[in-house]
């Protein structure tokens, strides 16, 4: 199936007036805040700021074709990703924490951001990877309403760390084609203690059903590129404190055809000193144990990425 014959689900939307409908719905959200699970109740459309520090405008870092993402959503011509700022949770010991804990990024309007998306389609990329959009979700879907009319056509990615409300994954349903949140522990004793999270586990497998149930197993087209489906992050930590045996029979109840990157790239970042566990790198053993841990749950479509280290 070529770019030209898939049709990502949201243009039906569009066409509809659903899209809109959609967009004005997640807007009123601001006004006391449930966008995610947090549920801060703040009215972000008067300044007021929750815990992922981000008002009534969108945030972004940057934009541009991404080669490091997942083989299905990168192909050729790469996932045209936009790296939202600011985030809904508190690791620790996150990668990019200038962009998720120290907030950098640039104020955008619907229309600037409607036109980064349509810039980041005429570059070729396969899809648009939106990357934290679970505090962001209404100003995406502003910025959708002006750039489907004016020729998007390409899938849509929700990258999310996974702690989403089912009211606002309601409203997202038929509008995203792939999602690919994490599941980054399967106990939310760890998650409060890392992540500031304290249901986390709890929240996450209800929104990783949820995605399931709206677009299923991985689909890949001709050339082995993602059109629709949902695709699970899980980064193996140092002392399987992410949990990864009972992440991974998880993940197999939904399917056993659950596409699933078990990512070796931990390293200590941000303020990962802080926790004695989390001052190391993962070991060959341990990633060995963890991608045992997925076969012996049935999962087969494991992205294994240790050579990345």
């Amino acid at each position: 199936m070529s770019d030209e014959e898939h049709r990502p689900s949201y243009l039906a939307l569009a066409d509809s007036g659903e899209l809109r409908r959609r967009a004005r719905q997640a807007w009123d959200m601001l006004q006391e805040c449930d966008v995610c699970a947090r549920y801060c109740r703040v009215n972000r459309l008067e300044g007021k700021l929750g815990t992922c520090r981000t008002g009534k405008d969108a945030l972004i870092s940057s934009h541009g074709p991404h080669f490091g993402e997942e083989t299905p959503l990168v192909g050729a011509r790469g996932s045209g990703t936009i790296f939202l700022t600011n985030c809904n949770l508190k690791c620790i010991f996150c990668q990019n924490y200038d962009i998720s804990h120290e907030g950098h990024g640039t104020v955008v309007t619907s229309e600037a951001l409607a036109g980064m998306l349509l810039e980041l389609q005429s570059q070729g990329c396969h899809n648009i990877n939106f990357v934290s959009p679970s505090h962001q979700v209404p100003q995406i879907l502003a910025a959708l309403v002006v750039a489907v009319p004016m020729g998007l056509r390409v899938p849509l990615v929700y990258n999310t760390g996974g702690y989403d409300s089912p009211e606002t994954l309601a409203l997202l349903d038929g509008i995203f084609d792939i999602y690919m949140p994490d599941c980054k522990y399967a106990d939310n004793d760890t998650a409060l203690r890392l992540s500031d999270v304290g249901d986390y586990w709890d929240r996450n497998r209800a929104a990783v059903r949820e995605m399931h149930r709206q677009v299923g197993d991985l689909q890949l087209d001709e050339r082995s590129i993602a059109t629709r489906g949902l695709l699970v992050r899980h980064l193996v930590l140092p002392h399987d404190l992410a949990g990864t045996e009972q992440v991974m029979e998880f993940l197999a109840s939904l399917s056993k055809d659950t596409y699933v990157n078990v990512m070796a790239q931990y390293r200590p970042c941000y303020h990962a000193a802080d926790v004695p566990e989390l001052t190391r790198r993962i070991t060959a053993e341990e990633y060995d144990r963890a991608v045992r841990a997925a076969h012996q749950a049935g999962l087969h479509r494991l992205d294994e990425r240790w050579r990345l280290l």
